[in-house]
């Protein structure tokens, strides 16, 4: 055999071994990342989001059931600060600084607006996608002290820039069935309204980009046992 009848060979075997692939596009059911960004507080000491942000970082899994249903458990830290001020029976008001470190554990389900994925056969999978998500959690925080349920609900964009990578941006907002976020008896359920009014609770929020990696690629489907 000669020489270029050997790479014309080569050529073709690395051809059929890339068609193959490339027409291999079952959907991987788990996903696994990273995400970072920043975070905001809303309650009895701040009443407008986006002020005194602070760093977040977490780690997700995400199952996906269909091309636009699945469900995220996900687990963040977030440190929430701030200022307050006061007043008394004299006349001076108190004024000083808190914080406190939450650490967030949640389970949302996600709607994808569209089919998610990279399928060059069917037009009505995209790769890029806006989703909504709405779930249960739970919260540690006072020094890992207290615990507070709380409900996550937000929107987001994902990018599937790779077969098996993932990049998505999610604006998530936490409505605690709380008023203690502060962790401080002057602002700790200030008005006696906790547990009586859900809009008196405490919120935080996050805007966080998020890295994920594909595996657990669906089985094939065996034609010939479906005669």
């Amino acid at each position: 055999m000669t020489i270029h009848a050997k790479i014309g060979l080569l050529l073709v075997a690395l051809i059929a071994c890339f068609s193959y692939a490339h027409a291999d596009e079952r959907m991987f059911h788990c996903e696994f990342g990273i995400e970072g960004g920043f975070g905001y507080y809303i309650g009895d000491a701040e009443s407008l989001p986006f002020k005194n942000i602070r760093e977040m970082y977490g780690a997700n899994f995400r199952y996906k059931f269909t091309p636009r249903w699945s469900l995220q458990v996900k687990g963040i830290m977030h440190h929430i600060h701030g200022t307050y001020k006061l007043g008394t029976d004299f006349g001076e008001p108190i004024s000083g600084t808190w914080s406190n470190q939450l650490v967030n554990l949640d389970v949302a389900a996600e709607y994808n607006f569209f089919r998610f994925g990279m399928n060059s056969y069917d037009r009505r999978v995209k790769p890029i996608t806006p989703y909504i998500l709405l779930g249960v959690g739970v919260c540690l925080h006072d020094k890992f002290h207290k615990i507070a349920a709380y409900m996550p609900f937000g929107v987001g964009v994902k990018w599937k820039f790779a077969p098996r990578w993932n990049l998505q941006l999610v604006w998530q907002n936490n409505l605690y069935f709380t008023d203690k976020l502060e962790a401080i008896p002057e602002l700790d359920d200030r008005y006696s309204l906790n547990g009586t009014n859900v809009f008196n609770c405490d919120i935080t929020g996050t805007i966080s980009l998020g890295l994920t990696f594909e595996f657990a690629k669906e089985k094939k489907i065996c034609r010939m046992c479906q005669r």
